[in-house]
């Protein structure tokens, strides 16, 4: 006999129709995550063929069809639109009446709060913003990848329950950002996330040009760790010749990147400089070995001078 307690029907959420403005990667994946917890999707728009075939694929049988029949059509509506469009989405909706007293409006993105939904709160609409923080494929490898992700939740502080629950339907774990720290919190998910796959794709393409057969291969460990000791240690993670202070390394590095990859001297020496300045600051870069570190760090990035930088120079010999 199954003596787990049983949730009391009472403390669920009712049960919502729900309806996806924007049929990109995001929005699909999180209607059929609630499609999952209960939920009724009964409406997509989706304008481009690809965008089409992902409503298809992620939400079948559920009408495609324009936006503001998604909002006559659904009690929650899931704004996943691009951030530079939504504004001028919220503000058109509004305007045009499309937007209903009660409705729940749920937008994705990390760089606005609730604010950017106050022409549909005005309409009486229901304001949350829910993003989730994670890469999405847009296919339905992202509903199992929502468990145990972190949504960035802004709502009225009325509303901060309903937010929360509708994360925790989704399988992800809510954590609170304040309206004012929006756009810091994007900031610091893109200078992660977004650069990370930057810094990926360009050391396997170094690595193919050195001759590597399975760079991904190489890569996967050695990443893996890395990023696992930097979530558990921070910057005590910190390792190679940068963290050592070996500048005649770094400037070999230099040399070479200005020779067969030109375009990436520019972000070595930026993260060479960012890493020196926090093993510095943390007392894993010895002082006396800093100095001719930054000699060679202080070049400039468009492939210009010796690997110091300056032709005829030595690494580090300012002269």
């Amino acid at each position: 006999m199954n003596t787990t307690p049983q949730p009391d029907p009472r403390d669920r959420p009712a049960r919502l129709t729900v309806g996806v403005v924007g049929a990109g990667r995001v929005g699909p994946a999180l209607a059929a995550s609630l499609k999952l917890a209960g939920h009724r999707p009964v409406a997509v728009s989706a304008v481009s063929d690809a965008s089409r075939r992902r409503a298809e694929e992620m939400l079948p049988d559920v009408p495609v069809v324009p936006p503001a029949e998604v909002l006559e059509r659904s009690e929650l509506v899931l704004l996943t639109v691009p951030d530079d469009a939504l504004p001028e989405l919220v503000a058109g909706l509004a305007d045009t009446g499309a937007v209903r007293p009660g409705q729940l409006l749920v937008h994705t993105s990390g760089r606005y709060g609730a604010k950017v939904l106050d022409p549909a709160l005005r309409a009486g609409a229901l304001p949350l913003a829910l993003h989730p923080a994670m890469t999405f494929t847009g296919t339905p490898v992202d509903v199992q990848r929502l468990a145990g992700c972190s949504f960035g939740v802004t709502a009225p502080e009325e509303l901060r329950l309903a937010a929360e629950a509708l994360v925790i339907e989704m399988g992800g774990e809510p954590e609170w950002i304040a309206e004012e720290n929006r756009p810091l919190y994007h900031a610091a998910l893109a200078l992660g996330a977004n650069h990370l796959v930057t810094l990926v794709a360009q050391s396997l393409e170094l690595l193919r040009t050195a001759g590597v057969g399975a760079p991904d291969r190489m890569l996967g460990p050695l990443l893996g760790a890395a990023l696992d000791n930097a979530l558990r240690s921070g910057d005590a993670a910190l390792t190679g010749p940068v963290a050592r202070g070996d500048a005649g390394t770094v400037a070999a590095h230099v040399a070479v990147l200005r020779e067969h990859a030109p375009a990436t001297v520019a972000g070595y020496l930026a993260m060479a400089r960012a890493t020196a300045d926090r093993a510095l600051a943390h007392g894993l870069l010895k002082p006396e070995l800093a100095e001719p570190l930054l000699g060679v760090l202080a070049g400039p990035a468009d492939g210009a001078g010796g690997p110091g930088g300056t032709p005829g120079n030595t690494p580090g010999d300012p002269s």
